[in-house]
């Protein structure tokens, strides 16, 4: 079912979000444990992620507090792009499950 008031998404826009989710997480985890050379490339990856984010998927809250977060040592090393991307994209997917025939009651 698709969230009212968004539009739904490809599964290819939904998994190559995805997919940069977790690249963008795999690499700032190291990135934010080497210090000071680390944290400059957090933050230009950071800015580009949400852009990116925000043209693929459209806006979403969750972006905002992410993009945020990544500022704040420590708090910075959660896969919070990944935990963005599963907020904006849950039940948003453009396949729709199918409806049961007419005939078949559900009890519940």
């Amino acid at each position: 079912m698709v969230s009212p008031g968004k539009p739904p998404l490809s599964r290819t826009r939904i998994r190559l979000a995805w997919a940069i989710a977790l690249a963008v997480d795999a690499i700032q985890i190291p990135a934010d444990v080497t210090g000071p050379p680390g944290w400059f490339l957090s933050a230009g990856l950071d800015l580009i992620t949400m852009v990116v984010m925000w043209a693929m998927l459209g806006f979403h809250w969750a972006f905002l507090p992410t993009f945020f977060t990544e500022w704040i040592p420590y708090l910075n090393m959660a896969p919070m792009w990944t935990l963005a991307v599963a907020l904006a994209t849950r039940g948003r997917s453009d396949v729709q499950l199918p409806e049961p025939p007419p005939n078949i009651k559900i009890v519940s």
